[in-house]
């Protein structure tokens, strides 16, 4: 049976990350937990960044993977696009890399932390704006910018679902639902 060295070490480093950080994770804890001496990991990564970013686009994957499963052609714009956030915000605030990766930024301010977590929302970024720009092709929304359309629906849906709750009582899915709804559909819908 062949040990596939490459995949336990990401599996490895994935785990470190998510328990201790970017900053504190080290080739020697990556090497120690995957079983495998340190130099085994440079023959397939050239250093920490390089791991680090490679664990970051099998959670974009990952990521869009559960995006892709909520689009449905059967559903409107709206619905596929509420769907798709919701569970991209929900992704990125139960998945263990993330959630240690935020913690990182906001206490320590660590750079690469701070760039994975902007490579993960850049991608949900394109991936709405890719389906605004579909929307509009189709005659299902208006013309406009899509890219900051897509900005524009991200940040509200995502103040709606965690900023909020930092200074009221959390808003039911619903409510959320109907305020985002209520904005957008109406502002660019294309029959509004």
């Amino acid at each position: 049976m062949s040990v596939n060295r490459r995949k336990q070490i990401l599996d490895a480093a994935t785990q470190s990350f998510a328990l201790f950080g970017y900053k504190a994770t080290t080739m020697d804890q990556v090497a120690k937990i995957a079983r495998v001496g340190k130099g085994t990991i440079y023959t397939f990564f050239t250093n920490k960044e390089e791991l680090f970013d490679e664990i970051i686009q099998q959670v974009i994957l990952e990521m869009k993977d559960i995006a892709d499963g909520e689009v449905r052609e059967d559903r409107s714009f709206f619905d596929n696009l509420y769907r798709v956030l919701d569970r991209g915000l929900e992704f990125r605030s139960r998945h263990e890399l993330a959630l240690k990766l935020s913690q990182e930024v906001r206490d320590f301010g660590t750079p690469m932390a701070n760039e994975g977590l902007s490579k993960i929302e850049g991608e949900l970024l394109h991936y709405i704006e890719h389906h605004i720009q579909h929307a509009m092709d189709k005659g299902e929304i208006k013309q406009g910018h899509a890219r900051v359309l897509s900005f524009e629906m991200y940040h509200l849906y995502k103040a709606l679902t965690t900023e909020w709750n930092k200074r009221y009582e959390p808003l039911p899915k619903e409510e959320i639902k109907e305020h985002f709804y209520q904005l957008f559909m109406h502002g660019i819908a294309a029959d509004a």
